[in-house]
């Protein structure tokens, strides 16, 4: 699951660079319909990424605590994912404000 949405979380950032470069020059999108399409499209990649990142963190306790034993390599590898996709969500969320912010101004 952390995968997929991961796989369009990116893109998504990747097109929202564009837009992040039209304020800084300067030239922001003033079209409304532009901007509630952003608006909703990070709310909802921001809840499917809360959701990707607590099953992340799910599988990792339930890792930790099935027989005792967990492949270091393996724990680790989950754990950081989980901690980058609570980042990565934290980060998606920050946007959404920011252009839910933008839409009345």
């Amino acid at each position: 699951y952390l995968v997929t949405i991961m796989g369009l979380v990116i893109p998504w950032g990747f097109t929202l660079a564009l837009d992040g470069y039209s304020v800084l020059v300067k030239c922001p999108i003033r079209q409304q319909g532009i901007l509630l399409i952003i608006v909703v499209g990070d709310r909802i990649l921001s809840t499917l990424t809360l959701a990707a990142a607590c099953s992340t963190a799910s599988v990792v306790d339930i890792l930790l605590h099935s027989h005792g034993t967990c492949p270091p390599k393996f724990c680790t590898r989950y754990q950081i994912s989980a901690a980058m996709a609570f980042l990565s969500w934290f980060l998606s969320l920050a946007s959404a404000l920011f252009n839910l912010w933008l839409i009345p101004s």
